[in-house]
């Protein structure tokens, strides 16, 4: 089965470039365009695509604002951001809104579609310069002093304390956008036990699938 793709940008010029990027490889398939987050949401709903090409700089509603929505609505869709700046708040948006990736719009053919093949097997692509904004704010936001004995949060059993020192290893990977194969390359290790591994790390947290996972890792290293 091919990977059906929905691409969402205001700019005609824009989406019709990314057909003819995408249409001739034979393990993908266009489903359908938008104009805004709306026609957006609306046609997800009809094509049912794998994995969407989300613009973030949309009139009517943004791409950060339909996010929100379809990550929500549609968890099962892979949602990889589209922008024409490599800007640290639209990232970091991304982040915290469950986008599978995020990519530039001067991104290679090839690029788009590694991040295509990678973020629909269920991992996160994030290239070095958006990793880098993502560490740089994970960096600062430790800096923070730890919360006292009796702030609210320290109630809160963090999931750092709940996972194995390797399975730490493995989500810091995942919190840089690494796959699945490129951290087992740097461990050693299969990408079948990763992949076990990254299951273990889902199911100490209490979460449903890797951007959840994603998301709670940030947030509970920030404490």
């Amino acid at each position: 089965m091919p990977i059906r793709i929905l691409v969402a940008d205001d700019h005609s010029v824009v989406r019709k470039g990314i057909r003819m990027l995408l249409e001739d490889e034979t393990d993908i398939q266009i489903v359908g365009e938008a104009a805004d987050g709306d026609e957006a949401i609306d046609a997800l709903a009809q094509v049912q695509p794998d994995v969407l090409l989300l613009d973030i700089t949309m009139p009517r509603m943004s791409g950060i604002d339909a996010l929100k929505i379809i990550s929500h609505q549609y968890p099962a869709v892979r949602t990889l951001m589209f922008s024409m700046h490599n800007n640290p708040d639209y990232i970091l948006k991304a982040v915290e809104y469950g986008a599978a990736g995020y990519l530039l719009k001067d991104t290679s053919q090839e690029e788009i579609l590694k991040a295509v093949r990678t973020v629909v097997t269920g991992d996160l692509y994030y290239p070095p310069s958006a990793s880098s904004v993502i560490i740089q704010h994970l960096v600062k936001r430790t800096n923070v002093p730890e919360p006292t004995a009796t702030s609210p949060a320290s109630g809160t059993s963090s999931l750092w304390k709940k996972i194995t020192a390797r399975e730490a290893q493995i989500l810091t990977c995942l919190m840089k956008g690494m796959s699945s194969s490129r951290i087992a390359e740097q461990f050693g290790i299969s990408p079948n036990t990763v992949a076990n591994q990254r299951a273990s790390i889902i199911r100490k947290a209490g979460v449903k699938n890797t951007t959840d996972l994603i998301r709670l890792a940030f947030e509970e290293k920030v404490r």
